[in-house]
């Protein structure tokens, strides 16, 4: 599959925007990157959370960095055939990464309906 940068990235607003109240509220000091491959370049990691779960620090600091969740717009499209399966990938990916910041593992998300 193919599609270009920005309008994968108006896809993966438009995924945010559909996720449950429930899951966002609390995101603070978050954001949202969306880069076409991780650094090593593979095709096998789909997202990934870059900071401190809640559950393993303190309150930030003045001036503290925000955390990233970060989108990889090749891999996704790689691993989807058509756009309904490429959502379906970068809601699943949102809702990991989201977890990791809540300090959740897979287990938790499953239990809670989540994955």
């Amino acid at each position: 599959m193919e599609m270009d940068a920005a309008a994968f990235e108006k896809l993966v607003i438009d995924e945010l925007d559909r996720l449950p109240d429930e899951m966002v509220e609390g995101l603070e000091n978050v954001v949202f990157v969306v880069e076409d491959r991780p650094e090593d370049g593979t095709l096998d990691l789909l997202g990934l959370y870059d900071g401190l779960a809640l559950t393993e620090r303190g309150q930030y600091g003045m001036g503290e960095l925000p955390d990233r969740i970060i989108v990889y717009r090749e891999p996704h499209l790689d691993h989807a055939d058509d756009e309904d399966e490429l959502r379906d990938e970068v809601h699943t990916t949102l809702v990991h990464e989201i977890a990791h910041f809540f300090g959740l593992d897979d287990r938790q998300l499953h239990e809670l309906g989540w994955a």
